[in-house]
């Protein structure tokens, strides 16, 4: 074989990649990293450092991790028995984690491994979405869609419960659109959709009544203390409500082009505590520093990003239509929650920043689940090159 033969193949595999995805990702990634280290300033410490040199590890994995799943066919059988197998994994590691898991700020979400924090219930939503698609792309299954929804309902249930007995409510929460947006996607019937739009509408009403219960059914105190301060931001300033309160002050002080990068008065003099400004309160530190310019340039390329999930759905069909919409969902749901803490028009759930936030475990789920996107992508592309 001379070596233009050779070269033939890589070239091929590069001629299908989507680059958009790539750019994007990695631009998102690099401003993640950029204010993870401004957020350490105000203290300068070996903490501090400790979580930019952590988040550039995790960062690594993760691009080993969608290498990987990229260079993979998503439609094999090893693809889809790894699915099942990490979904069963991915419960287990729940289970273990109400009876192993460290207990930090009131709730048990991770587990202590070798070291590392992994809280399970991030992988849980990939685990999901990857079984809902093998479910709704199984043969037979658009003839028989009350055992098509009795199984997915299955599915997502388990997971679904065992992270709000943790208690991480939000994203359990996130479960829920996932799996909406995939039903939309499998065409399921206008009077199911309408069942499902009264149930929610209905557990919402629940949740904000029992927020209002001097003992609540089933929200924990925190839940509802913060589901009140949402209601009335100014309830309780001096403890509940000061990091949203912090956060709408860093967003509100940014202006136009903000007070520049690791200038933040509300970052820098720790009225936007470290524990949450490189994670749940990210977005504000972005605000403040880069003011209005720099968070239309920030969801700029989160609608490029979305944008290039949802032209992958398009172009192909079946179970790669399935991943790319419950991908889309999960990365949407993530932006707009986490953004909307920031600003005052959520509440505050705990939800990271997709690839900006600091944390191992999301950046981990949000890389492998860009490399399915991407190996849907580049599959459907090859196809169309032979």
């Amino acid at each position: 074989m001379n070596p233009a033969e050779r070269r033939l193949p890589f070239l091929k595999v590069l001629r299908t990649l989507d680059y958009l995805q790539i750019i994007t990702m990695v631009l998102l990634l690099a401003i993640g990293i950029i204010f993870i280290r401004s957020t350490g300033i105000q203290v300068d410490n070996a903490e501090s450092r400790g979580f930019f040199i952590r988040q550039l590890t995790w960062i690594a994995a993760g691009g080993g991790a969608y290498i990987m799943v990229s260079a993979l066919d998503y439609r094999s059988l090893f693809c889809r028995a790894a699915i099942v197998m990490g979904y069963a994994l991915t419960v287990v590691l729940l289970i273990a984690v109400l009876l192993f898991g460290l207990k930090i700020y009131g709730a048990t979400r991770w587990l202590n491994i070798f070291g590392f924090r992994l809280q399970p219930s991030e992988p849980a939503k990939l685990m999901v979405i990857g079984m809902l698609a093998a479910i709704f792309s199984a043969p037979g299954m658009i003839k028989q869609p009350l055992m098509c929804l009795a199984t997915a309902g299955i599915t997502v249930g388990i997971p679904f419960l065992l992270i709000v007995i943790e208690p991480d409510l939000g994203s359990a929460l996130v479960l829920l659109p996932i799996t909406a947006s995939m039903l939309f996607c499998f065409g399921i019937k206008w009077r199911y959709v309408l069942i499902g739009i009264l149930l929610v509408a209905a557990g919402i009403g629940f949740i904000l009544f029992d927020s209002f219960r001097e003992d609540p059914i089933v929200l924990r105190d925190y839940q509802r203390d913060r589901i009140k301060t949402f209601l009335d931001p100014t309830a309780d300033l001096g403890n509940r409500g000061h990091n949203a309160h912090q956060a709408r002050l860093a967003v509100g002080s940014g202006g136009w082009s903000g007070t520049g990068i690791g200038e933040g008065t509300q970052n820098q003099l720790g009225f936007l505590p470290q524990t949450v400004s490189n994670n749940d309160f990210i977005f504000s530190v972005i605000a403040e520093e880069t003011g209005f310019a720099g968070v239309m340039l920030l969801l700029l390329l989160y609608i490029l990003l979305l944008y290039s999930i949802l032209r992958t759905a398009f172009i192909t069909s079946g179970y790669g239509r399935y991943l790319c919409c419950g991908v889309a969902t999960l990365i949407f749901c993530h932006i707009f929650i986490n953004t909307g803490m920031s600003i005052g028009i959520a509440p505050v759930t705990g939800l990271p920043l997709p690839l900006v936030s600091y944390g191992g475990s999301f950046i981990m789920t949000s890389m492998t689940t860009l490399g399915i996107v991407q190996s849907v992508y580049r599959t459907t592309k090859a196809e169309t090159l032979e």
